[in-house]
């Protein structure tokens, strides 16, 4: 045996002595599993030294383990999982919603790492950097064809420090120009509320994005920011859209806003008794009678769904828009050695009713490896303060549910392709200036002049018809008819390719629509977004209906006889 191999079998017997140490205590505590648990130790020790020393290749240990480690995290739920010592910079930003950087989206389009949005009034936005800037090198390294995860590393660091992006900025002819723009990064904190203001003289908005830290505050200081510059206010809309949760006791801090003190608002229930417990307001409530409006939609997850959920079995606020994604486990995280930690599902959370819209059992799971559904037969009900039904096992179901209109394969196609994106580059280039965000709007010529730049560029797709004729094809020649009636399938074909090359007319509100808000971002960013999108939010629609109808708001928090 070489001193190398004697050195690597020492170190793998130290390693399993301390895994196995390490898990004496819960052995102990679990007295039934301490075989099972010293038996697979030290198989899996055993077998990590044989692939050490005898397979083919080197192998990385660094690596192997961390196969190993997601192999059987992935066998849980898809939130238990390991942070590495060069990930927990991401962990912590996704928690507190701070980091050094510059201030600004990217994404690849194409081959280049492209700015996507500078946020604004933030360093990159400052700087003078653009939405459809490409980025060419960063501090004198090149970007070209690098991943956007390898590109914000470059870009993050320490505030106060310098980064120099050499960029091509599209001119208004189309041609592109390249530059050098000089980045003094800055702490970068993401808001949790990116925007709050009035639909309305009557409704205040509210958008809530993250619950990172102090996402309670800054909704709290919003809503007493909107009432004291608007008195008439009467109705508010809390707007949780798209939100995928964070910080659960910034969830109960949320909901104590409108919620008075000492109300219990979520409740956890673990395997460890330290897990069960209940969660409540713990100070006075901005206002606890002024109509609300809660819009989620199914990317509505986790802390959304606490608030959304408390709000509505207190009876303290109707829901609206389409059901949320159903995520009622909670996660905690355990220190690691050297730096690492696991992030690991601990409980299970309630609302006040007693209610948990987990929506997939992770326990029980198919031969695919895909988690159960709760049915419909086996979901209970539970009763809101004043009695109204709700249920269980699938998410927050609105109060007035609005359908979500499915996006067309054309917009599908031309968003993916970026041809929106880059279009909106090179208006912004061509047009200095636009109308305010709530009042802009896209003329017919200026529609046209989007298709007539669509006429050499590649964004096929197929429609409904189209797959529903191809199936056909498929089955004919299976069951041997398609010679029959192969000269009218071809004819068909081609009718339908015929009229699909009126999409852009067919479909012209909707593209229009989206080419407003990219073009619109550009202008005015996020807070352009958002007022642009008071002009026909559906949801947004519904909600200012309800507030509007105080009759109707009573009625929806009440039984009905």
């Amino acid at each position: 045996m070489t001193p190398k191999n004697a050195t690597l079998k020492t170190m793998k017997r130290a390693l399993f002595v301390v895994l196995l140490a390490a898990m004496l205590p819960l052995a102990f505590t679990q007295t039934n599993n301490y075989f099972e648990i010293s038996k697979n130790l030290d198989i899996y020790a055993s077998l990590y030294k044989e692939l050490n020393t005898y397979y083919v290749d080197e192998v990385q240990p660094s690596d192997l383990m961390r196969q190993g480690i997601d192999g059987m995290l992935n066998s849980l739920d898809p939130y238990t999982s390991y942070i590495s010592e060069s990930e927990i910079e991401g962990y912590r930003m996704q928690t507190t919603g701070k980091y050094g950087g510059i201030g600004a989206l990217v994404r690849k389009v194409g081959r280049y790492i492209t700015i996507s949005e500078p946020y604004e009034g933030y360093a990159a936005n400052k700087a003078g950097l653009l939405a459809g800037d490409k980025v060419l090198k960063i501090d004198g390294i090149a970007v070209l064809d690098k991943e956007t995860d390898d590109i914000s590393k470059l870009l993050k660091g320490q505030a106060g420090t310098n980064v120099t992006l050499n960029i091509l900025r599209t001119q208004p002819d189309g041609s592109e120009k390249e530059m050098d723009v000089v980045v003094t990064r800055e702490d970068i904190k993401i808001k949790n509320v990116p925007y709050y203001g009035m639909i309305n003289a009557e409704t205040g908005y509210i958008r809530l994005s993250n619950f990172t830290d102090d996402a309670g505050k800054e909704v709290n200081d919003a809503l007493n920011e909107l009432k004291a510059k608007n008195p008439s206010i009467k109705g508010i809309v809390l707007d949780l859209r798209g939100n995928p949760g964070g910080l659960l006791g910034e969830a109960v801090n949320v909901s104590n806003v409108f919620v008075d003190k000492n109300q219990p608002i979520v409740s956890t229930r673990g395997k460890a008794e330290e897990w069960d417990k209940t969660f409540k307001t713990l100070n006075s409530a901005v206002d606890v009678n002024i109509p609300v409006a809660v819009l989620i939609n199914r990317g509505s997850a986790s802390a959304s769904e606490i608030v959304a959920g408390s709000l509505q079995d207190l009876d303290r606020g109707v829901i609206i828009g389409q059901k949320s994604f159903g995520k009622g486990l909670v996660q905690t995280t355990r220190n690691l050695p050297y730096n690492t930690k696991l992030k690991i599902t601990t409980a299970k959370y309630y609302t006040p009713s007693g209610r948990c819209i987990q929506a997939l059992d992770y326990s029980h799971k198919d031969e695919n490896g895909i988690a159960a559904k709760t049915p419909d037969s086996l979901k209970v009900a539970f009763k809101t303060a004043n009695g109204r039904v709700v249920y269980d096992a699938a998410g927050i179901d609105p109060d007035v549910a609005v359908d979500s209109k499915p996006m067309s394969k054309l917009a599908a196609s031309l968003l993916s392709k970026n041809h929106i994106f880059n279009y909106a580059t090179l208006y912004r280039a061509k047009n200095p200036t636009i109308a305010a965000a709530k009042d802009f709007k896209l003329t017919d010529k200026e529609y046209q002049d989007f298709v007539a730049y669509l006429a050499n560029k590649e964004y096929d797709y197929a429609t409904k018809s189209e797959e529903l004729i191809k199936e056909l094809e498929t089955a004919t020649k299976d069951e041997k008819y398609y010679e029959a009636i192969s000269a009218e399938l071809i004819k068909l074909k081609e009718r339908v390719k015929n009229d699909k090359s009126n999409d852009l007319v067919k479909h012209k509100d909707e593209i229009r629509k989206i080419l407003e808000d990219e073009i619109v971002s550009r202008y005015y960013y996020g807070t352009g977004r958002i007022l642009l999108s008071f002009n026909y939010d559906a949801d947004v629609m519904a909600a200012l209906k309800v507030l509007g109808d105080n009759t109707e708001y009573r009625k929806l928090l009440t039984v009905q006889k």
